[in-house]
């Protein structure tokens, strides 16, 4: 039976940042971005107003800053790599994460068979944001749920890969997971825990795993 690997984004993929900061960071405005995720982390905002204000804070948002961010961001290494192996194996990878559509859905060009994220508007922005199409945790499993029934498979042949609380349910919902870089809290509730800057060790650790 073919499996799907799940991949979240932020904090994940991207060590030790998101992509709103990244983003941000060529604005000019890391710092708000930053205290945006605090916020958010903490609890403080839900992902519908935490989207509204990252969306204010790019007014002046460009292609050519999407591009710069998506390039200049720190991934871990061998993504590529591992999804080119699951791809070899007749298994499936995806990225789902709560983070803006444009940016996750380049890492289709990666190798990934599917890429969600909350959708925002074109860049250069003439359009609000709509909350209802703002991710958050539940949405994660939801699209998992969905991508099964695309691949032709079930939340059993599932492998979730992620670091923070919005990877709860994801992990409570499928049968093996992997903390990447996680704080204890999800760390506890993972089959499977890594530190470092390499996907591959991270994937080593399922790869081969008893479903």
């Amino acid at each position: 039976m073919a499996r799907l690997h799940l991949f979240d984004l932020d904090g994940t993929l991207l060590r030790g940042t998101s992509s709103p900061v990244e983003i941000s960071r060529q604005l000019g405005l890391e710092a708000e971005a930053v205290a945006l995720d605090t916020a958010i982390s903490a609890g403080l905002m839900d992902p519908p107003e935490y989207a509204t204000r990252v969306h204010a804070l790019w007014a002046d948002l460009t292609e050519a800053h999407v591009t710069a961010a998506f390039d200049g961001a720190p991934w871990l290494e061998r993504i590529r790599d591992v999804w080119s192996e699951i791809r070899e194996r007749g298994d499936y990878c995806a990225v789902v994460s709560l983070s803006p559509s444009f940016f996750v859905e380049r890492l289709l060009d990666w190798g990934a068979h599917a890429a969600y994220g909350s959708r925002f508007p074109a860049v250069p922005f003439t359009q609000p944001v709509d909350p209802a199409g703002v991710l958050n945790a539940a949405a994660k499993v939801q699209i998992a749920i969905r991508l099964c029934q695309e691949f032709r498979v079930t939340t059993a042949d599932c492998v979730a890969y992620g670091d923070s609380q919005s990877d709860r349910d994801l992990f409570g919902a499928v049968p093996v997971s992997v903390a990447v870089n996680a704080d204890r809290h999800l760390s506890s509730l993972a089959t499977h825990s890594y530190r470092g800057g390499d996907l591959w060790e991270a994937y080593e650790l399922v790869r081969n795993a008893d479903m």
